[in-house]
C-alpha cells in the first residue's frame, strides 16, 4: 500500500540525517526531525505526537526497553572496571604483545569477527576492551568507531545472532502467508542460501580488513588519523564524545591492579549472555539454528551486564580496591556516562516510528515494483533497501517493510523458483545493512560511537567515504550476477579486488589533494593527548 503522505514521508528522516551531518549535533537533528514528523503527521501542531512517539519507543516495546536497562548496567560495568584499574591492567598486558597500530586494528577486526552473537554486545566487548589500548597506539576514536560498527552489524546478520534469529522469522512468516511452504526449501535453509548474496556484509567485514592491514584511509577517516599520528589527539578539538569516563569518574583507584579485575567482569558479561540465550531457545530436539529461533537475546543481554557489574563489585571487594559505597556511587556514575548514548537511543527509535507512521518504506518501495527484470532484481532491492535503511535508521525495520515485498516479487519474476528468493533476500539483507552501518539515526551506530569514545557525527562523518566504497563494490558484483549468473563464490572475490583496488586509488588521490601520507606513520605506544575525553 502506498503512503498516503507521498514525498513528505521522506522528510523527517532525511532532514534528520542531513541536519545530523552539517550541524554535528546529532540529538537537536532528530528531535526537529521528530516533531516535523508529527507536524505532518497531524496535519498542524505536532508537539502532542512527538512526544507520543518519544514515549511510545521506550515503553511501546519491551526489547528497546531491555536496551536501555544494557546499555546503562554495560556503563556501569565499563565504569567499575575503570575505576579498579582494569582499564590500565589490560592496557600494560596487551602493550607487550600489540605494539603497532597496525596490530591493534587487525585484533579489533577479528576480535569483532569472532564476537558474532550479537552487534550492541560485540560494540561494548570489543570497544570496552581495546579503547585504552588503541589510545595509547595513537589510533584515532573515529577509526576505533569504524572497526566497531563495521564488525558489528555485518557480522551479526550472517552469525549465530538474534539478527538470524529475526531474519528466519521474517522469512517464515512470509512462506506461511503466500502459501509456498511445500514448493520451499526451510526457511532457515533459505536464510543459509542467502548468505552468500548478503554481499556488503561479507564486502563491509572484508572491508575492515583491508583498511587495517594496507594501513590506507581516505576522505575524512585520513584527516582523523593523520590527526591522532601526528599530535596525539585521538579526538578532535571541540569534538563532544558520547563518553567521557576520566571527565566523568576520575582517576583509577589503583594502576597496578591484576588483570582479573578486567577479565572476570568481562568473562561473567559473556559467558551468562551466551549460557542465558541457550538456556532460554533450549528445548530437546531443537538444533541450533532453531534454538537460536527461539531464543531472547535482549533478556539474555540484560542477565549478562547484571552479571558483569555484580562480578566488578565482588572483584572490587575481594581485592579490598573499593568500598561498598564507592561501588554504588560508580554505579550511578557509569549510568550518567551512558547518558547521552540513550538519549539519542530514544529519539533514534521515535524518528523509526515517525517512518513507519507515515510509510516511508511503502512510498519508497512502491516504484521497485513493475519496473524490475530477473536480471536486475539484486541490484534494485539492494538499492532500494539501502535508501530505506539509511532514512529510517533501522536495518530491522527494513527487513520488516521489504520482506512482504521481495519474497512475492523474486517468486513471480523468478518463475517460482526457490533459489531466486534466497538471491533476492541475500540483496535485501544487504541493503539494510548499509543503513545500519552508516546512518547517523541508526541504534548500532550510536552504540559504535559510544564504546569507543567517539563523537556521533565524527564517527558518521568518516564512516560514510568507506560504507559507500562498500556500496559501490556491491552494486558491481550484483551487476556481474545479473549478467554472468557465474556463483557468488566466484563474484566475491572480484568484490573484494574491487575494494582493494578503489582503497589505494581513493587514499592516493585523497593523499596527494591534502598533501598528506596516505599510509600513517607506524607508532608504538607513546604519549597520546585527549583533551576532552578520558
Amino acid at each position: 500500500m502506498a503512503s498516503e503522505f507521498g514525498v513528505l514521508s521522506l522528510v523527517p528522516p532525511l532532514l534528520a540525517i542531513v541536519l545530523a551531518v552539517a550541524t554535528r549535533r546529532a540529538m537537536l537533528s532528530l528531535f526537529i526531525g521528530i516533531w516535523v514528523g508529527g507536524i505532518i503527521y497531524t496535519g498542524g501542531t505536532g508537539v502532542a505526537q512527538l512526544y507520543d512517539w518519544i514515549v511510545s519507543s521506550i515503553g511501546g516495546s519491551t526489547f528497546n526497553a531491555k536496551i536501555l536497562v544494557f546499555t546503562l548496567q554495560i556503563g556501569a560495568g565499563i565504569a567499575l572496571i575503570w575505576r579498579l584499574g582494569g582499564a590500565i591492567a589490560i592496557t600494560n598486558f596487551a602493550t607487550k604483545r600489540i605494539d603497532s597500530h597496525r596490530k591493534i586494528g587487525i585484533a579489533t577486526w577479528l576480535l569483532g569477527i569472532l564476537w558474532n552473537f550479537d552487534d550492541y554486545a560485540n560494540n561494548a566487548i570489543v570497544g570496552s576492551s581495546m579503547k585504552n589500548l588503541a589510545d595509547e597506539l595513537k589510533m584515532s576514536r573515529e577509526k576505533l568507531a569504524y572497526l566497531l560498527d563495521s564488525t558489528a552489524a555485518p557480522v551479526a546478520t550472517i552469525g549465530i545472532s538474534s539478527w538470524v534469529a529475526f531474519e528466519i522469522g521474517l522469512i517464515a512468516n512470509q512462506y506461511e502467508e503466500l502459501g509456498i511452504q511445500a514448493e520451499t526449501p526451510s526457511a532457515a535453509a533459505t536464510f543459509i542460501q542467502s548468505i552468500p548474496f548478503n554481499v556488503y556484509a561479507i564486502l563491509a567485514i572484508a572491508m575492515v580488513g583491508i583498511i587495517v592491514i594496507t594501513q590506507r584511509d581516505f576522505g575524512e577517516m585520513l584527516d582523523a588519523e593523520s590527526r591522532a599520528q601526528r599530535t596525539g589527539d585521538v579526538i578532535r578539538e571541540d569534538a563532544q564524545p558520547l563518553q567521557n569516563i576520566k571527565d566523568e569518574l576520575g582517576e583509577p583507584l589503583s594502576d597496578n591492579a591484576p588483570l582479573r579485575v578486567f577479565f572476570l567482569p568481562v568473562i561473567a558479561l559473556v559467558s551468562v549472555v551466551i549460557g542465558g540465550a541457550a538456556m532460554m531457545g533450549y528445548a530437546p530436539g531443537r538444533t541450533p539454528v532453531e534454538m537460536v529461533s527461539n531464543t531472547d537475546v535482549a533478556t539474555a543481554l540484560v542477565w549478562g551486564s547484571f552479571a558483569m557489574v555484580t562480578m566488578a563489585v565482588v572483584v572490587g571487594l575481594s581485592e579490598d580496591i573499593m568500598s561498598l559505597g564507592q561501588s554504588m556511587e560508580t554505579i550511578l556514575d557509569g549510568f550518567g556516562t551512558m547518558l547521552p548514548a540513550v538519549s539519542i537511543l530514544v529519539l533514534a527509535w521515535s524518528i523509526g516510528a515517525v517512518a513507519s507512521a507515515l510509510g516511508t518504506g511503502a512510498y519508497v518501495t512502491q516504484y521497485a515494483e513493475g519496473v524490475v527484470s530477473p536480471m536486475m532484481v539484486p541490484v534494485v532491492v539492494f538499492v532500494t533497501s539501502a535508501f530505506i535503511s539509511f532514512a529510517i535508521g533501522t536495518s530491522w525495520g527494513t527487513m520488516s517493510i521489504m520482506t512482504p515485498i521481495v519474497i512475492p516479487l523474486a517468486w513471480a519474476i523468478g518463475g517460482n523458483d526457490p533459489s531466486f528468493i534466497a538471491v533476492a533476500i541475500g540483496a535485501m539483507f544487504s541493503g539494510a545493512i548499509f543503513g545500519d552501518n552508516c546512518s547517523p539515526i541508526s541504534d548500532t551506530t550510536v552504540l559504535a560511537s559510544t564504546f569507543a569514545g567517539s563523537d556521533h557525527i565524527d564517527h558518521v562523518r568518516t564512516q560514510m567515504y568507506y560504507a559507500f566504497t562498500v556500496l559501490l563494490a556491491t552494486i558491481v558484483v550484483y551487476f556481474l550476477y545479473g549478467a554472468t549468473n557465474l556463483s557468488p563464490l566466484v563474484l566475491l572475490p572480484v568484490g573484494i579486488l574491487t575494494l582493494v583496488g578503489l582503497v589505494y586509488g581513493f587514499s592516493e588521490l585523497d593523499a596527494r589533494r591534502k598533501n598528506l601520507s596516505a599510509k600513517p606513520t607506524s607508532s608504538n605506544a607513546s604519549t597520546r593527548n585527549v583533551s576532552s575525553d578520558d
